[in-house]
């Protein structure tokens, strides 16, 4: 089954260095001073008596050296000494660690490898695959974190005899945690070979935690492995379990990926985690476990099929949440046709959907709740009326919430989120469906600030709606349906097909404003119009270019007039994320972090920040509003020294047309940008303000013109809308 669960949602955050997890002993307790610690010549052997050389691709030596890849390609031509590829391919070689760090360092661009970048080189590098990595890894994290005293002991020893001590170890600390049968089985016999990475690991235990530590790594992976995994954002699996209810104790995922799902539950004593992929329930077990001391139990098996917790088994749970895999075919039809779990009937063949809620609903106890994200066709396919229409009559299902696009994957369909409850023997069935749609919520804001209005309308409507068994219709986004007026032929429950339709624009009040509101900002647009040139004549000929000395934004960072840092929009904490698209569009910071692989880069006033493909000619100065927010993938940050640099003079001459085309490469399909061989003037500090003041009132202008596009936008659909429903006459 494949990975449900994520980057969204993201990974935990690491400690601050200076701030360790409450669950990290002291950096003295995890490695003593007498054992030799890994460094960058250490490496993963293909087996006990034949080591391997880990590899990097230039991606990697991008992060070791600080720098963007572009660089990394630069250093390539240009350097006759560079390393050479030793695997890959020719489009994405890859190179030998040992080789490069030596480079790097008689470069002068490397003082010593990051402890995180070596960490990550042993799973990259491990003969078993980086999974086995993580996985190996995460076990050794389990003991240091649940049985320190019993790590020193196994660690105080040479790497060999360590390597047959810990193995036993290892077993003990993973049948206490999950008990004798779980997806990791026993310990494999370890190579001495391994002992440094393992080492290495703790290590970085006693810098971030050992969940931080843990979580870095799983981000690392996800983030080298994108196409394998389909997550769920954090965002929306907050929102999951905040649905589901606070008092939630018990709570099972039966496709749980990674155990996102499950970690937004903060509350649960008990976790229970299923996945097809052996990989997967693992990695999730080991995750869950490290996150708190609450009971985890784990299964790698296919839930339909193989139900590791079925109610013969294992008690029901409070709670469900779950990400289905979509549109399977091959879910079991013919050999499940009479499993009890089919209550509510047997799911088409193409149904797959509903089977997955039926064996949701079989788990809960009376009165549980289950949160499943599924395909918007799932309410309106005629294949799986009758089962809806059972749902509904037996009080079931209680909400259906229509998503904005782009929540989860798929990104192009808006998904739905569907809230059901176990019903009580006897008890009478609620008389309405509560159905909300939140696709215009997400349109009035944008990114985080559409989202937390989403999440809001969300919980504020499921919370109404269970005082009283309803909620006040608000129009166009949420009503409570009866369910008589549901079953009919199609029991089509789409939100959008069942909500009375909001009022054109807001109203006519609504559409006066935005009206207003437009002629002010055309009003200031104009009043912010540049000058025209002076034109050509007699008393005035034209005059060639003025020549000015240059200088390249690469020769500017030598000298140290600017710091120039590169987006990975991954990181710790909660800040916004600014995104390329947020930089062309002039708009707030719209994503989240994705993986909590490394402290994020925050911008700061004064910073200018580039997108570094489509070849737009985009630089954007940071203000206030902008401010904190953390540096996106696919952006570069030029932080100039305030003593030597006018940003918005920066930021005017990155610009200009012909030295974006002057430093831009092309690929197949796209322009990539190296900002490096940006150009611009050598110019004193105040003949840079000169410059600056009016590259300002530009900046102004274009947002000015970019708001009164909007504004315009909003004005004509009001228009259209009213005209066509009746609350505005043609008169």
């Amino acid at each position: 089954m494949p990975e449900q669960n994520p980057p969204t949602e993201a990974p935990a955050a690491p400690a601050a260095p200076d701030a360790p997890a409450p669950d990290a002993p002291t950096p003295d307790a995890l490695t003593p001073t007498t054992t030799p610690h890994a460094t960058e010549a250490d490496v993963t052997p293909q087996a006990a008596t034949q080591p391997a050389t880990p590899e990097v691709t230039a991606a990697d030596i991008a992060r070791l050296a600080g720098v963007g890849r572009a660089a990394v390609s630069n250093w390539r031509r240009r350097h006759t000494d560079f390393p050479r590829p030793v695997g890959g391919t020719e489009t994405s070689p890859s190179f030998a660690l040992a080789e490069v760090t030596g480079w790097l360092r008689a470069q002068g661009k490397l003082a010593e490898v990051p402890l995180r970048e070596r960490v990550w080189q042993y799973v990259a590098a491990h003969p078993g695959g980086s999974v086995a990595a993580l996985v190996e890894a995460g076990s050794a994290l389990l003991l240091v974190r649940d049985r320190p005293m019993e790590w020193l002991e196994a660690s105080a020893v040479s790497d060999a005899r360590m390597a047959t001590v810990l193995a036993p170890a290892l077993d003990r600390v993973l049948a206490l945690r999950f008990g004798p049968a779980h997806p990791l089985g026993a310990a494999e016999p370890l190579r001495p070979a391994s002992v440094p990475f393992l080492r290495a690991a703790a290590e970085l235990a006693a810098e971030l935690g050992t969940k931080g530590a843990f979580e870095f790594l799983l981000g690392r992976h996800l983030e080298a492995n994108p196409r394998q995994y389909t997550l769920t954002p954090a965002g929306l699996a907050t929102l999951m379990a905040a649905l589901a209810g606070p008092a939630v104790r018990t709570v099972l995922d039966p496709a749980c990926g990674t155990g996102t799902l499950l970690r937004a539950v903060t509350g649960a004593t008990t976790r229970y985690a299923q996945d097809s992929s052996p990989e997967l329930a693992s990695l999730a077990a080991l995750r869950l476990a490290l996150q708190s001391d609450a009971p985890v139990r784990a299964a790698a098996a296919d839930s339909l099929r193989a139900d590791a917790f079925a109610r013969d088994a294992a008690e029901p749970v409070d709670a469900v949440l779950c990400h289905p895999p979509f549109n399977e075919r091959n879910w079991g039809h013919e050999e499940l046709a009479y499993d009890p779990r089919w209550e509510y009937g047997l799911p088409a063949r193409a149904e797959s959907e509903l089977a997955w809620v039926q064996h949701a609903l079989a788990h809960l106890r009376e009165g549980g709740t289950a949160v499943l994200l599924m395909p918007p066709a799932a309410a309106a396919r005629r294949s799986g009326r009758r089962i809806r229409a059972d749902l509904l009559r037996r009080g079931a299902l209680r909400a259906v919430v229509a998503l904005p696009a782009g929540v989860a994957p798929p990104y192009g369909i808006p998904l739905h989120l569907w809230v059901l409850r176990r019903p009580a023997p006897h008890a009478a069935p609620p008389s309405g469906l509560l159905l909300v749609d939140t696709a215009a919520l997400a349109a009035e804001g944008q990114g985080r600030a559409g989202w937390a209005a989403v999440h809001g309308a969300v919980e504020e409507a499921w919370t109404a709606y269970e005082r009283g068994g309803s909620a006040p219709d608000v129009p166009g986004v949420r009503r409570a349906v009866p369910v008589v007026d549901l079953l009919d032929d199609d029991v089509d429950l789409t939100p959008a097909r069942h909500l009375p339709p909001a009022a054109a624009g807001g109203g006519v009040a609504e559409l006066t404003a935005v009206r207003d509101r437009l002629d002010s900002t055309l009003t200031r647009a104009a009043r912010l119009t540049p000058p025209a040139p002076p034109a050509a004549s007699p008393d005035r000929p034209a005059t060639s270019p003025a020549r000015l000395p240059m200088t390249t934004v690469g020769e500017l960072a030598r000298a140290g007039a600017l710091l120039l840092y590169t987006g990975t929009g991954s990181g710790a904490g909660r800040a916004p994320v600014l995104t390329e698209y947020d930089v062309s569009a002039g708009t707030g910071p719209s994503g989240s972090l994705a993986a909590a692989t490394e402290t994020p880069l925050l911008t700061a006033p004064g910073d200018v920040v580039v997108p570094l493909t489509g070849g737009a000619g985009v630089a954007r100065v940071v203000d206030a509003a902008t401010a904190g927010a953390a540096l996106g993938r696919g952006l570069q940050l030029l932080r100039p020294d305030p003593d030597a640099m006018d940003p918005w003079f920066l930021a005017g001459f990155l610009r200009a047309t012909a030295n974006n085309r002057r430093a831009s490469s092309h690929a197949s399909t796209t322009t990539r940008l190296d900002v490096r061989r940006l150009e611009l003037p050598r110019l004193p500090r105040a003949e840079q303000e000169v410059y600056g003041a009016r590259f300002r009132a530009l900046a102004e202008f274009e947002d000015a013109l970019r708001l009164a596009a909007r504004l315009g936008e909003q004005l004509v659909q009001g228009l259209y809308d009213g005209l066509s429903d009746g609350t505005v006459r043609p008169e």
